[in-house]
């Protein structure tokens, strides 16, 4: 962009865009006008340099109007489509978005109201998790002789030691103590928080849940 082209955004253009956002966009979700005002001059200094690489003479006044047309419809500065449901302009369209806060369900008993994410959530683990383990898992296995192969398979299936003992002739203790050692292989190859880490909440749900403690907590403290 030309230094003539700069002087007339900063001085022309932005001076336009201020007064008529606060009257003709409508604010959406949580933007506020200065905001609004900032996102529009981004779409503004593309016009205007667009423009000014085809050679195309064009006035502060049809900057302005154009750019707070685009606004108005919902158009921002980081993307024009509107693939994201929290897009401007599909708010502006289908409506704002339902929180997953949103009680569908009040406890007749008085207990905690049954929410929107409680209905659609899904509490299995998600496809890409199960496959990363088993990945490490059969990684593990291939470490392993065919004894400690059984005896993994056997405790994972909660069957008899005794089976093992006796499929490959050997006495009880020998099972125990190979059993012993995958405890210590398991350790060494996955690490000392594999048992934590197994038991763990997924990180999306931790977040969940702890937003709705605070959202409690906030309710609590406010005075009736």
């Amino acid at each position: 962009m030309s230094p003539q082209a700069e002087a007339m955004l900063i001085g022309e253009i932005v001076p336009r865009l201020r007064v008529l956002i606060p009257h003709s966009v409508s604010q959406v979700g949580h933007e506020d006008h200065e905001e609004l005002v900032q996102d529009s001059t981004v779409m503004a200094a593309r016009m205007l340099n667009s423009a000014e690489l085809r050679g195309k003479k064009v006035s502060p006044g049809n900057i302005a109007y154009y750019t707070v047309l685009h606004a108005r419809t919902g158009r921002r500065s980081y993307a024009a489509g509107s693939p994201d449901v929290l897009h401007p302009k599909n708010r502006m369209r289908n409506g704002e978005p339902e929180s997953f806060d949103e009680a569908v369900k009040e406890d007749e008993f008085g207990g905690e109201p049954m929410l929107l994410a409680d209905v659609i959530s899904n509490e299995h683990e998600d496809p890409a998790t199960k496959a990363a383990r088993k990945l490490d898992w059969d990684s593990f296995k291939a470490t392993l002789n065919e004894r400690c192969q059984a005896v993994l398979q056997t405790i994972a299936e909660d069957g008899q030691l005794k089976e093992v003992a006796e499929r490959f002739k050997i006495s009880n203790s020998t099972v125990q103590n190979t059993r012993n050692q995958l405890a210590v292989k398991i350790r060494e190859f996955f690490g000392v928080d594999i048992l934590k880490d197994i038991s763990r909440l997924p990180q999306w749900r931790s977040n969940l849940l702890a937003h709705r403690e605070m959202l409690a907590c906030r309710e609590e403290r406010v005075p009736a």
